[in-house]
C-alpha cells in the first residue's frame, strides 16, 4: 500500500469518527413552525426522533390546520398557537426554529435564547446584518448554543475534504471556486438562498475573508435600483441575474463565487472546487448522503492516462441514532454536534458567528458592485445594501 493510499484511508477513518455518538443525557425539545409562512424548514421538525434521549414536549404553529398536522408528524405532546407561550410554559432545553421565511426570525431566536434554550435553526441566518447582530447579541448574552442548518459542516464528505487539505494532499491551495445552483433563482436570489452554503464552505476551508470585489448584472448590465426585487420568499431584497465575486483570504488564497441565469444547467455545478499545487478536489453541495467527494491528484488539474479522478466514501458514526430516512442523517449529524457543544461548552460546527458571516459576504458583494471598488470585511455598514 503506497503512502498516498494510507493517507486517504487515514482521512476516511477521521471522517467516520465525527461527530461523536450522542450522550445519554436527557433533553426536552420544542419546535417552532408557521404553516404558510415558512413552514418547518428542511426536516428541522422531525430530526428529534432520531435521538432516544430527546423528548419533543411541544410544537407551536399559528396556523390551526398546520398545528394539527404537526402533532402526529413531530410526536409532540402538546400544541400551542403562540410560540412565546410555549417557551414560557414548557421551558425546553432545545428549540428547533423551522420557518424558512425570515420576517419572524429575530423574534423567534431572541425568545428562544431568553428562555434559555439551545437552538437548531433554518438558514439563511438573517435578512440584514443589523438583524444578524441582534441575534448574535441575544444568544451570546443568554449563553446558549446555536446551530445553523448549513449541513455541509458535518457532512462526512466535507469533514474528509478538510482533512485532505490539512494533510497536504492538494499541496499549497491556489484558489477555491464555487457556483450556485443556477436554477430559476440564478443571480441574487441564488446567492442568498444557496450561495450562503458556499460562502460557508469557503470559510470552512480558508477562514474569514479580508476583502471582496464583485460584478452584479442584470441581462449583462450593471444593476440599477429598478432591478431590485423581492424574491419568492421574504429573505430581503435581491438583484441581478448574474453574480461574479472574488474574496481574498489569508495566505494569498482567493475564493470565487458565480451564479448566472442560463438555459442549460446541471445540479452538479452547485458545489466547491479547491485547486492546489498537487491536485484538485470537488465537493458537490448536497444533503448527505447525497453529494460526494472526488480528488484528482494531478498538478495539471485534468485527468490523463496515469491519473484519474478518485471518489472517496467516508461514513459517519451514527451509533445510538434511530434514523428513519436518508434525509434525517444530515440534520441528525448537526444536532449531534450541537449536543456535543452543549455538553463540552464548545462552539457548534455552524454557530451564530458563522451564520452572520454568510450574510456579511452576501451583502459585501452588493456593496462592491455599488462602489466599484474593493470592499474590506467585516463591513462597517450594517443596513441592507439594496433599497428595501
Amino acid at each position: 500500500m503506497n503512502t498516498s493510499r494510507r493517507s486517504f484511508l487515514s482521512t476516511l477513518a477521521v471522517a467516520a469518527s465525527l461527530p461523536a455518538a450522542p450522550s445519554s443525557k436527557k433533553y426536552r425539545a420544542a419546535i417552532i413552525g408557521h404553516t404558510g409562512r415558512g413552514n418547518y424548514g428542511h426536516g428541522i421538525d422531525t430530526v428529534w426522533s432520531a435521538f432516544p434521549n430527546i423528548e419533543v414536549v411541544a410544537v407551536a404553529d399559528a396556523d390551526q390546520k398546520g398545528l394539527a398536522a404537526a402533532l402526529p408528524r413531530t410526536g409532540a405532546k402538546k400544541a400551542y398557537a403562540d410560540y412565546r407561550e410555549m417557551l414560557r410554559a414548557e421551558k425546553p432545553d432545545l428549540v428547533g426554529i423551522g420557518p424558512r421565511w425570515m420576517d419572524q426570525r429575530v423574534d423567534m431566536v431572541t425568545a428562544a435564547a431568553q428562555a434559555g434554550a439551545h437552538i437548531y435553526m433554518e438558514k439563511p441566518f438573517a435578512m440584514t446584518l443589523a438583524e444578524a447582530d441582534r441575534m448574535v447579541d441575544a444568544v451570546q448574552k443568554a449563553k446558549v448554543k446555536v446551530q445553523i442548518a448549513h449541513q455541509m459542516r458535518t457532512s462526512p464528505y466535507a469533514v474528509a475534504a478538510k482533512a485532505l487539505v490539512r494533510e497536504g494532499e492538494l499541496g499549497d491551495i491556489q484558489e477555491i471556486r464555487c457556483r450556485g445552483k443556477e436554477d430559476r433563482r440564478a443571480g441574487g436570489e441564488d446567492m442568498m438562498v444557496l450561495g450562503s452554503h458556499l460562502f460557508d464552505m469557503m470559510r470552512f476551508f480558508a477562514g474569514n475573508p479580508q476583502w471582496v470585489t464583485a460584478h452584479v448584472t442584470h441581462n449583462g448590465a450593471g444593476i440599477l435600483p429598478r432591478d431590485v426585487r423581492q424574491p419568492t420568499e421574504p429573505i430581503g431584497p435581491v438583484a441581478g441575474n448574474q453574480v461574479s465575486a472574488m474574496f481574498a483570504f489569508n495566505d494569498g488564497i482567493h475564493g470565487f463565487f458565480a451564479s448566472k441565469a442560463t438555459a442549460t444547467t446541471d445540479p452538479l455545478r452547485f458545489g466547491t472546487w479547491i485547486y492546489g499545487s498537487k491536485g484538485v478536489l470537488f465537493l458537490p453541495n448536497a444533503i448527505y448522503p447525497g453529494g460526494g467527494l472526488s480528488i484528482l491528484k494531478s498538478p495539471a488539474w485534468i485527468p490523463d492516462a496515469k491519473t484519474q479522478w478518485q471518489s472517496l466514501e467516508p461514513k459517519p458514526d451514527t451509533t445510538g441514532l434511530q434514523l428513519h430516512g436518508n434525509h434525517e442523517i444530515a440534520n441528525a449529524l448537526m444536532v449531534a454536534d450541537l449536543l456535543k457543544a452543549i455538553e463540552s461548552n464548545s462552539k457548534p460546527a455552524c454557530n451564530e458567528e458563522d451564520g452572520r458571516w454568510t450574510i456579511e459576504m452576501v451583502h459585501s458583494v452588493y456593496h462592491a458592485q455599488q462602489s466599484g471598488t474593493r470592499v474590506t470585511l467585516p463591513l462597517n455598514t450594517r443596513t441592507h445594501p439594496l433599497p428595501v
